[in-house]
């Protein structure tokens, strides 16, 4: 199947970011998950910030790789499939059925994770160190996931 010039560059460029971006997170993700990520850990935040700068670059990681993989590389997948790309749920709901990605519900889960770990972090310590923990167990469902979509468009020579 050949696709269109734009789209295929796209691709390739969207898969050289996704490598980056998945071996940034795991870097990242090794560092702050040496050990458990706690209550009590979350609350020295604000007095060790060695710490408070890897938390925030694993968030920005984490979300960064989430939005490159389901809001542009998926999209972008599924317009090279000769697929017409929707919403960010629609989109998920077909990765799955084409088993692109494990589950669309898993996914809308690390949607909520990240805004958790955005916008309660200040305020809520408990949630903060639940979120970052739940994120760090979900890292190998998006490195995966990339895995899988790189995986496709090398199946198919579009890279």
């Amino acid at each position: 199947m050949t696709i269109d010039p734009g789209i295929s560059l796209r691709l390739q460029f969207l898969a050289r970011v996704m490598r980056k971006e998945c071996s940034h997170l795991a870097s990242t993700d090794q560092r702050l998950f040496s050990e458990p990520f706690t209550t009590e850990r979350a609350s020295q935040l604000e007095t060790h910030p060695e710490l408070a700068e890897r938390t925030e670059a694993f968030v920005g990681r984490f979300g960064r790789l989430q939005d490159t993989l389901g809001d542009k590389f998926l999209p972008a997948l599924l317009a090279a499939l000769g697929e017409t790309p929707g919403a960010v749920i629609d989109n998920l709901d077909r990765a799955e059925r084409l088993e692109l990605i494990v589950s669309a519900d898993e996914w809308m889960t690390m949607r909520k994770l990240r805004n958790q770990m955005v916008h309660e972090y200040v305020e809520d310590m408990a949630l903060l160190a639940s979120a970052l923990q739940t994120a760090h167990e979900f890292v190998p469902v998006l490195t995966q996931a990339a895995d899988k979509l790189m995986a496709e468009i090398e199946r198919r020579n579009w890279v």
